[in-house]
């Protein structure tokens, strides 16, 4: 049996995504939002809509998540996981590659893939 979702549909999860308002760097996956932007927090920046882009995939729709240049590492650790938060709610972690951070010092968060696929048949 065929399965389809409209790319609207797709779109309605990864823009939820893109209402994200920081992105943090944190030294271990965070479960909530005081996890992201307090205790696990490394370094983090504001951004905005303009830095994501839906677009179609190979095997659905994906959200890219611009990089971030510059951004104030504000504790000292190791970079491990990268998290998008709104103003209340943690959205989404992925891992990062593990770096050592210094507080004090500036690192960059590459543009990152964020995929959602198409349904397909059990």
């Amino acid at each position: 049996m065929a399965r389809f979702a409209h790319d609207d549909v797709l779109d309605a999860l990864l823009d939820e995504i893109a209402t994200s308002t920081t992105i943090n760097v944190c030294s271990t996956q965070p479960t909530n939002y005081t996890e992201a932007t307090s205790t696990y927090m490394l370094a983090a920046t504001a951004i905005s809509s303009g830095d994501f882009t839906n677009a179609d995939d190979t095997s659905g729709r994906k959200l890219t998540v611009s990089q971030q240049t510059d951004v104030d590492i504000t504790n000292t650790g190791t970079a491990q996981h990268i998290a998008l938060c709104d103003a209340t709610t943690l959205l989404f972690v992925t891992t990062c590659t593990a770096q050592g951070l210094t507080s004090g010092g500036t690192v960059t968060i590459p543009a990152f893939d964020i995929n959602v696929q198409d349904p397909v048949a059990p």
